[in-house]
């Protein structure tokens, strides 16, 4: 157990769950929802590039909101933080539900990727909370491992109910998926953040504690490793209404087609991630997910520089062997994260979610609309992607060589005292 331990002992299945469902929102506010695209936009009068406007806001929203998730956290306690962004989701779901032009449903929307992220970043700092070293980095697994389903059946899930209601009752179903975590989290999750541990919060704070990470450039390399690593991965996410219905010529009901393999492989490296936590150090276990993403990169642009069409399952075998590594790199990016600051955890999460979050509204809003048009130019994007993380990862590595101290608690303690 971390010095920062639980208020209360928290059985660890059961806390995998709750954090695993809490992850699960983001992906579910994304996914569900691409199916719908065609009849939100014809209902709405607008077209395709309008609609992508929906992920954008959302992002954007996301990404401003994540800075302030962790500290709150750190100053409230991670409980009453979690409670309080799951209950605007709710709210924010039935405004979306309820909208009847374009405006609405992006102002409701724009409220919904401000809550959203609660769960996740927060319940990252829960982990490092209630565990540590191997014990912690198995946990970030298995939450990574579940997680992955909620990106494969949201999809589809969407499709199922575009089959037999409107596009309106996608928003129905998340209003009342989230209400029934919110009363799991009330009832199944203790404080994990004692008053004790607790940190000021003001913004002042906040500025000076955001900074000091964007100083420190050991952060800034594994937050922008995480960012492009996942990046690799989100550019066929965020384009998925066009490459499954456009480049894989699929139908809405057909999104499985994509979003399965793809989860498969994240799942099945996080589960692998997980046993060999302890048998193999973060680095050597970050370098093997490298290795995975480095090989899936070439697969992918020599099959999208020779097939036309693409067809299943070829065209989507490089982006599982793609999701296979980056679940082997997540958690030892995160971990390295977190313990760069062990008295803000929340604070640092949400630095390294706010990164991330930035590259990816920037691939949703910029990068997807000119790239999705044709399967290399998508390819030619991901394996830029994966390399720019790879050379963060090794710039962080020699930096580590070089000045040790540099990547271990007791020297990030000290933006931490300054505060």
């Amino acid at each position: 157990m971390s010095s920062a331990a639980t208020t209360a002992p928290v059985p660890r299945t059961r806390l995998l769950i709750l954090l695993a469902s809490l992850s699960m929102i983001g992906p579910f506010a994304i996914d569900t929802l691409f199916p719908a695209f065609p009849a939100m936009a014809d209902d709405l009068g607008v077209g395709k590039l309008a609609m992508q406007q929906t992920l954008s806001t959302y992002l954007i929203a996301y990404a401003a909101m994540s800075l302030f998730h962790g500290p709150l956290s750190d100053a409230f306690g991670r409980r009453r933080v979690i409670l309080a962004g799951v209950a605007l989701f709710v709210v924010a779901s039935v405004g979306c539900a309820l909208s009847t032009t374009m405006t609405q449903l992006l102002a409701w929307r724009f409220l919904q990727g401000l809550c959203a992220g609660s769960g996740m970043i927060v319940g990252r700092a829960v982990i490092r909370d209630v565990y540590e070293g191997h014990e912690a980095h198995r946990l970030m697994s298995h939450v990574s491992m579940i997680f992955g389903i909620a990106p494969a059946i949201a999809p589809i899930i969407g499709g199922w109910i575009i089959g037999v209601a409107d596009w309106t009752w996608i928003w129905w179903f998340l209003a009342a998926w989230a209400g029934l975590l919110w009363l799991a989290i009330a009832i199944g999750l203790p404080e994990t953040h004692g008053e004790t541990a607790r940190v000021p919060i003001s913004p002042a704070s906040v500025w000076r504690s955001s900074s000091s990470m964007v100083r420190n450039p050991q952060a800034m390399r594994i937050a922008l490793a995480a960012a492009f690593n996942f990046g690799a991965l989100f550019v066929y996410i965020a384009s998925a209404p066009a490459f499954v219905m456009d480049l894989l010529r699929l139908g809405e009901q057909q999104f499985a087609w994509f979003f399965v393999p793809t989860i498969a492989g994240m799942m099945s490296g996080a589960w692998l991630s997980g046993r060999l936590a302890g048998r193999l150090d973060g680095a050597r276990l970050a370098q093997l997910g490298f290795g995975v993403c480095g090989a899936a990169a070439p697969a992918n642009l020599a099959y999208n520089s020779l097939a036309d069409p693409l067809q299943v399952p070829l065209a989507v075998l490089p982006t599982a062997m793609l999701a296979f590594g980056i679940a082997l790199v997540f958690p030892v990016l995160t971990l390295a994260m977190l313990d760069m600051y062990p008295r803000q955890r929340g604070a640092a999460s949400s630095m390294q979610m706010f990164i991330g979050l930035l590259s990816h509204t920037l691939v949703a809003g910029v990068v997807s609309p000119l790239v999705s048009h044709h399967g290399l130019s998508l390819a030619l994007t991901s394996a830029t992607l994966t390399l720019a993380a790879w050379w963060r990862w090794r710039g962080y590595l020699a930096h580590a060589r070089r000045v040790p101290q540099a990547s271990t608690e007791a020297a990030a303690f000290e933006p931490t005292e300054r505060l």
